[in-house]
């Protein structure tokens, strides 16, 4: 067994199976740093995303960084991006179409409400996003989105009030221009 990330990975060109040793040394905090961050279950799906791309990559590896996380890290932040970024493209396109797809009858178009939601949802900062959607939608307390989040209460409490707060104000923007139309 290679002693060094970089050697496991220069193994792993030739021989496919020594790339496990990489997977071994570091999908824990991978994933660990992975749920911090996202839903539990996406975090490990995509932790596992994280080894598909770096094993795909691991000839551009470069072998004079002995220590392989820097580079697992840099990987796992641009898979949390471009969920980030489909989630807030999902929201956009339910304000544009008012369209939801998991709205159980697709035949009736979503109440009016939904279109400034969904905008005033893309518009959140993510962190605040994902605590208001756990609660909402997750029907969990403060205290269980502390839990799963692995936040303080105070930073949840404080992140769903900013959260509640902005989408009191957009949602509230619209109805009253359309009181003063």
């Amino acid at each position: 067994m290679d002693r060094t990330d970089a050697g496991a990975i220069q193994a792993s060109i030739g021989r496919p199976s020594a790339f496990l040793a990489i997977f071994e040394r570091h999908y824990e905090v991978i994933a660990r740093y992975l749920r911090r961050r996202v839903d539990p279950v996406l975090a490990d799906e995509l932790a596992a995303e994280v080894f598909c791309v770096a094993f795909s990559q691991r000839e551009a590896y470069d072998p004079k960084q002995p220590d392989a996380r820097p580079w697992l890290y840099g990987i796992a932040a641009s898979l949390l991006r471009s969920h980030v970024r489909a989630e807030e493209r999902e929201l956009r396109e339910l304000a544009r179409t008012c369209f939801d797809p998991l709205r159980p009858s697709r035949a009736e178009p979503a109440p009016a409400m939904e279109p400034a939601l969904a905008r005033a949802l893309a518009q959140l900062a993510p962190e605040d996003r994902e605590v208001l959607l756990l609660n909402a939608w997750g029907e969990l307390g403060a205290e269980e989105i502390a839990s799963a989040l692995d936040l303080p209460l105070d930073a949840v409490r404080a992140r769903l009030e900013r959260a509640r707060r902005s989408i009191r104000d957009a949602v509230a923007a619209p109805a009253e221009e359309a009181s003063h139309g």
